[in-house]
This record gives C-alpha cells, structure tokens and sequence, in this order.
C-alpha cells in the first residue's frame, strides 16, 4: 500500500500535500492521473508496482531487433523507418530471449505518451539495471537525443539496449529502465541545495561540497574488518535471468577487491572493466525532492559512474528508513588505465523539487525498495548483494 505522504513529511521544510508547486518533477499519484487519463496509455495494464516515488518502470514489449548500431532517429524519422535499414533479425520476447552483451537491440516498449503541453520526461536505467551494466537508454520518434521525451510529445517508447559484460535472459514485461515526468522548467539550483544541506543533511559523514551539484566521493578504505572496497565483474560468466532476484551466487559473477594493507588507498580503473564501489557519503532525498547524478564528467576523469541515476523522495531519510544510505557507484572506466583515490569526487547529484510530496516514499509502506539502507551491495540479482 502507498505510504502516508502526511505521515511521512519532515518539519524540515518539506512541501505539504497541500502545499502543490507549479513546476517540479511529478510524483506518483499525478502518474495514476495520466494514466486514468490516457497520457500514459498501453495495450497491457499498468500495474501499482511500475509505479515509483517519482517515476514509472517501463516494460519490454514483445519484440526486440538486433541492429548494426546505436542511432538516434533524428527530426525527419521514427524509430521504425530507422529499424527497416538498421535492423538484421527480429527476436520474440514473449517466451523469454537472450540479449548477448556486445549486441545493440531495440525493443518497443509496452508503454506510448501523449503528454500534455509542458510537461516532458526524462528516463534512466533502473538501479537494478545499471548494477548488471546493462547499458540502455530511452527513444523517441523523431528524437534527437536520448532519454529524453519533449514537451508533447506524443507516440511510442522505444529501449535500447546493450549489455556491456553479462549476456541476459528477458522477455515481454521486463522492466529495464523508468521514466520520470516534469512539468514546467523547474531551477535546480546550487543555493536551493546548501539551504537543504543545512536543513535536512543531503550528504553526511563528509563535508558537502557544493558546486554544479553536491559533489559524491569514493570510498576506498574498505569495511574495517575485511577490507573490501567493491566488486570487479568477471568477463566470462553464465546468463543472468532480468526477471530472478536472488537467484545468482556472487562468485560466479564478480571478484571481490580488498584495500592492500601499507599501501595508499587507490584503484587502478582498468579500461572497459566494471566495478561497483560505494561513495564515502551517506546520501538523502527530501520527501518533497528527487535527485539525480550526472555521471559523466570528463573534467574529474575518463570514467563513467553509475549508469542509473534516478534518486527518488525518501532515500536515505530516516523516516522512511534509510539511515545511513551510501551511494553504490557503477563505474566503468575509458580509453586509458586511470587510478582513483580514497575521497576523489567521482560524480556530482543534482536536486530537484517534486510538485508535491508523493504518496509512495522510497523505503516506505512497502513499495519493495531494494536498497535502502544500503553499504556496498551488489543488484538484487545476486544472493546476500
């Protein structure tokens, strides 16, 4: 059942379920009410657990095409023109197929748009997603860039979809990645954010920096009584079924890394590895925010962090049961070896305000969040991850 939005707002400032903005990112009731409406329509229905604090899973529909290359289909064509030259074999989803990691496909999407004006998305791998490095991105006809749904916008969703180290098990109804909805233009402001980190604590157990966002570092001094600092996925490994939590030892997966006593705490990244590390601070959402974090930054190094980047309201508060959440980073690094260092700041977290306090809180009212109150922990794929 959803949580109590009343119930579970802070005295720290957090909007009211009253108190409604103009613009911000939409909770979780407003997407039932595009829904009910038809601007989220699909041949099958939506069920509540699609539905997040701040987003909507997306499912795979029942076909998918292998195709030479990524693309974008650009101002003067729809994803399906583009797949009549790109593509080279249909694939059937509806009883389950292996997606081989290497491989380019694109999957239409159960879910279509018609959203009204003002209002677009913005769409991310799902945490679960990212953590198997399965690198997927949302298309749109006549897009121009990706995962991104203009103002508007009205037509089907499309998947990319490419595993980077494990070959996959999906099929029809499997959720890879999610979508979140923002009406207006709302400023995510590096003044709004020191007055949360003053009131609520965005990030603790390190000094915030603040700057084009709130700046998150790895931690590489490891658990102090065994000394790990993160996973490195091995290359050649079983098939990982999208749809079977729990089901996966983590050996068979994934070699553990260990700070090396009597010497600095650094990583060399290798190129086109994996690794999951954690950030050194404890990070929260306000109720009434959603967080996300921009990955990519060549101006810290030429490495990629966490490829699913959408943090929703309640994450790491303790209301809803998140005391003490770090950020598990999925990093893969590029071109050239590239040594990391204890506290280095790997990514920044932008935040913006939601029109009103959602009535699903992550953590909270049993909506099945994986990972709150997490450490370094691996997807929910693997057993105790």
């Amino acid at each position: 059942m959803p949580a109590d939005a009343t119930a579970q707002a802070p005295e720290s400032g957090a909007a009211s379920p009253r108190e409604k903005r103009s613009t911000g990112i939409l909770p979780s009731q407003t997407i039932r009410e595009m829904i009910a409406k038809g601007e989220i329509a699909t041949t099958i229905p939506v069920i509540d657990g699609q539905i997040q604090p701040s987003s909507i899973d997306l499912r795979l529909g029942k076909k998918a095409y292998r195709v030479r290359a990524s693309f974008l289909p650009g101002r003067g064509a729809t994803v399906k023109q583009r797949l009549d030259t790109l593509s080279m074999h249909e694939i059937d989803l509806t009883e389950g197929a292996v997606l081989e990691k290497g491989c380019v496909y694109i999957a239409p999407l159960l879910e279509s748009v018609s959203l009204p004006a003002k209002v677009s998305g913005t769409a991310n791998p799902k945490s679960s997603t990212g953590r198997l490095d399965i690198f997927t991105r949302l298309i749109t006809d006549y897009g121009t860039e990706f995962e991104s749904v203009p103002e508007g916008y009205e037509g089907p969703l499309y998947s990319e979809i490419s595993p980077r180290t494990f070959s996959v098990l999906a099929r029809t109804g499997s959720r890879l990645n999610q979508l979140r909805f923002r009406r207006g233009n709302p400023v995510a402001s590096d003044a709004a954010m020191r007055r949360l980190q003053d009131s609520v604590k965005l990030v603790h157990g390190q000094e915030a920096d603040i700057k084009e966002g709130v700046a998150v570092s790895v931690d590489l001094t490891g658990d102090p009584e065994t000394g790990l600092i993160g996973y490195k996925a091995k290359q050649h490994t079983g098939l990982i079924d999208i749809d079977r939590p729990g089901g996966y030892e983590i050996a068979d997966f994934w070699e553990p890394l260990y700070r090396q006593k009597d010497r600095p705490a650094e990583l060399v990244l290798d190129p086109d590895e994996f690794y999951i590390l954690a950030s050194k601070e404890y990070v929260s959402v306000p109720l009434d925010y959603a967080a996300e974090m921009r990955a990519y930054d060549t101006r810290v190094g030429e490495f990629r962090v966490h490829y699913a980047g959408f943090f929703d309201p309640g994450f790491g508060m303790p209301e809803a049961g998140g005391e003490a959440t770090r950020g598990v980073l999925e990093v893969r690094s590029h071109d050239v070896p590239f040594v990391i260092t204890d506290g280095q700041v790997v990514c920044r977290l932008v935040y913006e305000p939601l029109t009103e306090v959602p009535d699903k809180i992550y953590g909270a009212g049993g909506i099945g969040s994986n990972y709150q109150g997490q450490g370094l922990k691996l997807g929910k794929h693997f057993r105790n991850g």
